[in-house]
């Protein structure tokens, strides 16, 4: 009895912990206690709470969020941004549109390499995964991509780091891009 005992108050414990990390809401997107939401009419996302948000629509972006320098050497934020292209009269489905997206990436990327490209069988939106590496200027980075395609709107969540910070920064860039939901109206 003893060890019942034992064993249900250890699983109460972790719950609660578990819990106090994290909460998953109705469409089972994990919401992290000490981040913040962007909740916007056709989208959202969330972020940790040190992470800035910037949503000038600089190059063309709905938004950038920004993680903090690591040091002060640190010269390059760790980013995600969206970008939302209007795909009206276009007939570009999801792999049409990363077609064309992966051959406009050659012309901007120095030595980019592709390292995965593949389809995402979500319940909710099929997207497209892509990772790719490449020279930008003085940096050596390293993206990974999310693209969905939903009336006749492209949008492309991209998460961008340094090559050799990537392995550091994969594990929140991932839970920022897995955040993402499309708003279906």
């Amino acid at each position: 009895m003893k060890t019942f005992s034992l064993l249900l108050v250890l699983t109460c414990l972790i719950s609660r912990t578990t819990y106090s990390q994290a909460k998953e809401d109705n469409n089972s997107t994990i919401v992290h206690k000490d981040w913040k939401s962007l909740i916007e009419q056709n989208y959202s996302i969330n972020y940790p709470e040190n992470w800035e948000l910037n949503g000038s629509g600089v190059m063309g972006t709905a938004f950038f969020l920004f993680s903090p320098l690591a040091s002060e050497e640190d010269r390059f934020k760790e980013n995600v941004n969206l970008i939302i292209e209007d795909l009206t009269g276009l007939g570009l489905n999801l792999q049409k549109y990363t077609e064309f997206s992966m051959n406009q990436l050659s012309s901007l990327i120095t030595d980019g390499t592709l390292i995965e490209n593949k389809t995402i069988n979500d319940r909710k939106l099929n997207y497209q995964k892509v990772i790719y590496t490449g020279t930008q200027g003085v940096f050596n980075l390293k993206w990974e991509m999310y693209c969905w395609v939903y009336k006749e709107k492209a949008y492309v969540l991209t998460f961008t780091c340094e090559e050799n910070e990537f392995a550091n920064y994969q594990d929140v860039g991932e839970k920022i891009l897995n955040s993402f939901q499309i708003v279906k109206n």
